[in-house]
């Protein structure tokens, strides 16, 4: 009987050393939702990785650096208004805000796929490796899409002129 008082007097103490909630890493707490690349026609050596980070924690995180064995380099990238020209410009973190997400997607923030190894099909999974700022990474397997046509833009109604001509 003392044994055992013994021993569960030790888990105890031990339990009350260890916070009920521990802290997991960045990567324990951030999920990669909806990943994919875009697909590109043969001969381009470039591409973009998407994705939908959300972050669970009660603190911020940051993305600091990509990788994929796809690539001969991988970099963090955003799209930028220069002069009324759109540019893609590296940028050296994204950040996730606490409880909240972050979209990775075409015109804004994403994952630049640079030198490709090879050409990627429709179906390939791509695996990509986000480092946070805590050290800590995530693996995330990114699926090869078509890009999305642009949907066509409704034309306003012009009235009937009744055949007149202008």
């Amino acid at each position: 009987m003392k044994s055992m008082f013994t021993l569960s007097f030790a888990a105890l103490a031990l339990t009350a050393a260890t916070p009920l909630f521990a802290a997991g890493t960045a990567a324990d707490n951030v999920t990669a939702n909806d990943p994919y690349v875009r697909m590109v026609p043969p001969g381009q050596k470039v591409t973009g990785a998407f994705v939908v980070l959300k972050n669970a924690d009660d603190k911020d995180h940051k993305v600091v650096k990509a990788e994929s064995p796809a690539a001969n380099a991988t970099e963090l990238h955003t799209h930028v208004n220069e002069g009324g020209m759109m540019k893609m410009r590296p940028v050296k973190d994204i950040e996730i805000k606490a409880k909240g997400e972050t979209v990775l997607k075409p015109g804004s923030l994403h994952i630049m796929l640079i030198d490709l190894k090879q050409q990627l099909k429709e179906g390939d999974n791509v695996a990509i490796s986000v480092t946070f700022e805590d050290g800590s990474s995530k693996k995330i397997e990114a699926p090869v899409r078509k890009p999305q046509a642009m949907a066509p833009m409704a034309m306003p109604m012009q009235p009937d002129h009744g055949g007149m001509k202008h």
